[in-house]
């Protein structure tokens, strides 16, 4: 089965762009980029308050740290996301990667672009065989 998944081109520094598209976290809506040179999916600690119960205290500390996101390392924690969903494919008790992206959110309103939560990185896109057609602004998942 495959899902076909709009992405939406925002446009940084003269030619240069970033691809977002529109995922689900445990039911909400969620801004996901796209990072192709992520080797893992990762969400944005503070934004990730949105799509949890308040109640919810599960954040084991990664051993390892986390690289890359224009940084040179960050503390992560990692959290099980009951549902993350892209177009049709549901991925159930996902190992989520989380951590501090405010340095990305605080870049994105300076340029009026929307908060992201999360960017979809090489685990996912390799699992699931993405393919991104720049013409048609489409992501393609197969599952």
């Amino acid at each position: 089965m495959v899902t076909k998944i709009p992405i939406q081109k925002l446009s940084i520094e003269g030619e240069g762009f970033h691809l977002m598209i529109k995922g689900k976290i445990n039911g909400k809506k969620a801004n996901i980029l796209i990072d192709t040179g992520a080797s893992r999916t990762v969400f944005d600690s503070e934004q990730f308050k949105n799509f949890i119960p308040e109640d919810h205290d599960e954040f084991e500390e990664n051993e390892k740290l986390s690289t890359g996101l224009g940084t040179n390392s960050l503390a992560s924690h990692a959290t099980i996301i009951d549902k993350l969903q892209f177009g049709n494919l549901i991925i159930k008790n996902y190992t989520a990667v989380v951590l501090d992206m405010k340095h990305i959110n605080q870049s994105y309103t300076k340029l009026n672009f929307p908060v992201i939560d999360g960017v979809l990185g090489g685990d996912l896109l390799s699992k699931y065989k993405a393919v991104i057609y720049y013409k048609e602004k489409i992501l393609k998942l197969y599952y």
